[in-house]
């Protein structure tokens, strides 16, 4: 059946709790227990970048990651820096990053001296097409290191950084394959996926490194907070370096032997990440509700399509995304209003990175999947406490 933007509006708002008035894209869940956490470290006085609680935390991320390092950061996007210069991304280099990704995917590069290469994402996923990259790496060359050049820059292409869209993991192994042939680095942008799964791996999985985010918005919060999961001993002992002004152990001196970075996520702040983590699977069978209710409420409107895992895949549902097609295929804006009238705060996906202004110069491929789609997607509200 077609809907009207009213009709479609009203539907979504009966949808939502009767008793609210305003519903937040993705706001924390905060409880007794991350109360009496933050208060615990409080007590102890280890506060800043020193304490039990970010050991803590450390040591259940990398289990719950399956990965033998976690080196825990102020915030995603120190994570996603730290993973670039791991893999030894620098002044002049090029990292290929999906234009459809929130822009620290891009900045992280940029801090690094690199350049943001833009690439095209697919429908399944709206992460990396890999049919799309392995077909534009073709015309690349390679150098006597077997590096990947960009024949149009003569700039070293040194990684590739895949971001899992809401919590929705692409196809990593057909990726990592192509990464391996081209002779690029993978990292993983999974600020929004941790708990997503994908052919019985973990997200963070693939890659040489890979970050994760834990701002207020995503699926478990430290406040403002990230980390770093990686395989790799010396990589790791590297990053947990670089995080801390490469600061030399001594019982009294300060020594350092690199320019490194104040990235230490506060023990206060992994004090909530651990009484979070305590309730990942809560928030995950949450939102999971929550998307099977929008799936039901809009499976026979055929002007909306909600983002839905296909096989082989466990998403976390960090954000439900409805894609609009047919008569509301160029009218995001006017559904948005219409929405928020109604105390929906729903949001449009980013604007793609290649259409801002600092990196409209930067190199790409055909991105027309990714222009299509930023014009038809909007986030619904994806709060785990919706609907419970």
């Amino acid at each position: 059946m077609t809907i009207s933007i009213t009709e479609l509006a009203g539907q979504l708002r009966g949808l939502l709790p009767q008793d609210g008035k305003v519903f937040p894209l993705h706001e924390p869940s905060i409880g007794t227990a991350e109360k009496e956490h933050v208060l615990a470290c409080l007590d102890s006085t280890f506060v800043s970048s020193v304490g039990a609680y970010v050991d803590r935390f450390e040591e259940e991320l990398k289990a719950l990651c399956q990965l033998p390092h976690a080196v825990a950061t102020v915030n995603g996007t120190s994570a996603l820096h730290l993973c670039l210069l791991a893999v030894g991304v620098g002044r002049d280099d090029e990292v290929m990053v999906p234009s459809l990704s929130f822009v620290a995917t891009s900045n992280a590069v940029a801090y690094t001296g690199a350049t943001p290469h833009f690439v095209d994402c697919e429908a399944e996923s709206l992460g990396v097409c890999p049919d799309k990259l392995k077909s534009y790496l073709a015309d690349f060359d390679k150098d006597e290191k077997g590096n990947c050049v960009n024949r149009e820059t003569g700039r070293v292409v040194r990684a590739l950084v895949v971001m899992h869209t809401f919590g929705y993991i692409g196809k990593m192994e057909q990726l990592k394959k192509i990464c391996r042939e081209a002779g690029l680095k993978l990292i993983e942008d999974a600020a929004e996926s941790l708990g997503s799964r994908r052919d019985g791996h973990p997200a963070g999985y693939w890659g040489d490194c890979s970050a994760l985010s834990f701002n207020g918005n995503k699926i478990i919060t430290t406040g403002g907070g990230g980390a770093v999961v990686c395989r790799d001993d010396e990589m790791a002992s590297s990053l947990r370096h670089l995080s801390t002004t490469a600061k030399v152990p001594h019982p009294w001196k300060y020594e350092h032997d690199a320019v490194g970075f104040n990235f230490r996520m506060p023990n206060l702040n992994a004090a909530l990440g651990v009484a979070q983590l305590e309730r990942l699977s809560d928030f995950l069978n949450r939102k999971t509700g929550l998307h099977q209710k929008y799936v039901e409420a809009f499976n026979e409107t055929a002007e909306v399509e909600i983002l839905s895992p296909k096989t082989g895949q466990r998403a976390n549902h960090w954000l439900n995304a409805m894609i609009l097609h047919g008569s509301l295929s160029d009218r995001r804006d006017d559904v948005l209003e219409a929405f928020h009238a109604l105390g929906i705060l729903a949001r449009p996906v980013w604007e793609p990175c290649h259409q801002l202004e600092m990196y409209k110069n930067s190199p790409s491929m055909d991105l027309t999947l990714t222009e299509d789609l930023a014009g038809r997607i909007i986030n619904l509200p994806s709060s785990p406490a919706l609907l419970f």
